[in-house]
């Protein structure tokens, strides 16, 4: 897979928060084809162009996956906003995906509202 080097939204001035995000992945593999979709869908859907993608390949750069501590793949590392999250998988389940980055409040406290 050839690894581009960022994959950036566009940003608009004077963006409070800026979104940088870190999805590592394992060549084409199906997951990782459709973690990059689905983390580029939700991106462009909810944070508005504030954010930049840098998609690491592992089979290229194994060494890279000690960086985050990476042990399965695909994952996905929110580095900002602090503190770092990480999210396991092809990342389909929207809803958890946002939660994971903070972008929603927990499924749990939703329903009991």
């Amino acid at each position: 897979m050839t690894r581009p080097p960022k994959s950036n939204g566009q940003v608009t001035a004077g963006a409070a928060k800026r979104w940088q995000l870190r999805l590592y992945v394992a060549g084409q593999t199906p997951k990782s084809v459709t973690a990059f979709a689905n983390l580029r869908r939700i991106c462009e859907e909810h944070l508005a162009g504030e954010f930049e993608i840098e998609l690491i390949d592992l089979l290229e750069n194994p060494r890279l996956a000690s960086d985050d501590q990476i042990v399965a793949i695909p994952t996905l590392v929110r580095k900002l906003p602090e503190p770092i999250r990480k999210i396991i998988g092809d990342l389909s389940d929207t809803e958890r995906t946002l939660v994971g980055l903070q972008l929603r409040s927990s499924l749990k406290n939703e329903a009991q509202s």
